[in-house]
């Protein structure tokens, strides 16, 4: 159980960091971790005919960026705290109680992913677009397993932000999740609407390291859980290099837009007829496999009522044989009381003969 309060706002949670289903304990840290992949990945589906992309096609590639994510965050981790692991290696595995890294999440699943975006012939400024957007919206959900396991936090604050966390920090400190968090879910509502007037595949890509990285840069060099490279923060380092490499090419793009002054120069792909092809081939397959399920359900519809009708046949028929028997038994009770009658009244003629005679 953790104990975390905010002091300054009046607020404190107890709250454990596993859950039990069945018996079986499950971490927080990995229901939200997978909460905001799930998120993200119902957001990305919706939207990729927006960028020219083919869900079904894409999708093979979001699967494998959600392995690569994992491997990658893990082996990131594990590479720039390997004191903590060169002992037991088997600890490597151990992921219940966090020790995922970010930016070795965003670097795997880039990896895997645009690696099956080229078997699938996905194009890729596109998805990379969606899949920035996805991140965004991920990232603001899982950072909350950070809080969860009182991890995350930064150097000792008189904010009114201040978090405490009991036996690990009992001083108000900085909540760096938190900010990471609201600056993620800034990012996504800010580039989910300008991705709809965006100037060129790769552009909300670009924005997202040069948002994402500004953030991490100023928040990483607050936390006191940083992975170093000597006296380096690992992450602050790689932010500002992402940061300034996005916007280089981002003024490249856009100045080598306006000098071309062609509207056709660097077309969405949404626009191009590859795209409007490959989406009306993939709604011709939803409309046969839509119309063929139909079919297959009537079919079922069919069937099922025709069987009921065999059933209604078959009841009606048990029961016209039970009326049947019946009634042949009625019928042979009537003639053997007929035969009882009769036999009982031959005696009495054959008297009465018998009397007419003599006298």
């Amino acid at each position: 159980m953790n104990t975390i309060a905010f002091p300054k706002l009046g607020l404190e949670f107890t709250v454990d960091r596993f859950i039990s289903v069945f018996g079986l304990d499950i971490a927080w840290y990995a229901i939200l971790i997978s909460l905001g992949f799930l998120l993200a990945v119902i957001y990305g589906i919706k939207r990729m005919p927006q960028f020219g992309l083919d869900s079904d096609r894409a999708i093979d590639a979001i699967l494998a960026g959600m392995v690569g994510g994992i491997i990658g965050a893990r082996l990131y981790y594990v590479i720039f705290s390997w004191d903590q692991y060169k002992d037991n290696l088997l600890e490597i595995f151990n992921t219940r109680n966090g020790g995922l890294a970010i930016y070795g999440g965003i670097i795997g699943a880039l990896a895997f992913g645009l690696l099956v975006c080229k078997l699938r012939k996905v194009r890729i400024l596109p998805m990379l677009d969606i899949t920035a957007l996805g991140f965004l919206l991920g990232q603001g959900i899982g950072r909350w397993g950070n809080f969860i396991n009182g991890e995350a936090y930064g150097a000792e604050t008189d904010s009114i932000l201040g978090m405490t966390i009991a036996g690990v920090a009992d001083s108000p400190v900085h909540p760096c999740f938190l900010y990471e968090s609201i600056w993620c879910l800034l990012g996504f509502v800010l580039l989910h609407f300008y991705s709809k007037r965006r100037k060129f595949d790769g552009e909300v890509a670009l924005f997202y390291l040069i948002w994402y990285g500004a953030e991490r840069a100023v928040v990483e060099g607050l936390r006191q859980d940083s992975l170093y490279l000597g006296n380096l923060r690992v992450s602050q380092v790689l932010s500002v290099l992402l940061v300034i490499v996005a916007l280089i090419i981002w003024l490249c793009v856009k100045s080598k837009i306006k000098r071309e002054n062609d509207p056709e120069y660097l077309q969405l792909y949404v626009y191009t007829e590859e795209s409007k092809e490959l989406l009306r081939q993939a709604q011709e397959k939803n409309s046969k496999s839509k119309k063929e399920k139909k079919t297959h359900e009537e079919e079922l519809e069919e069937a099922a009522l025709e069987d009921g009708i065999e059933e209604e046949d078959e009841e009606k028929l048990q029961k016209r044989l039970q009326e049947s028997e019946e009634a042949e038994k009625e019928a042979d009770r009537e003639s053997e009381e007929s035969r009882s009658k009769l036999f009982s009244e031959e005696p009495e003629k054959e008297e009465n003969d018998a009397s007419s005679q003599k006298n």
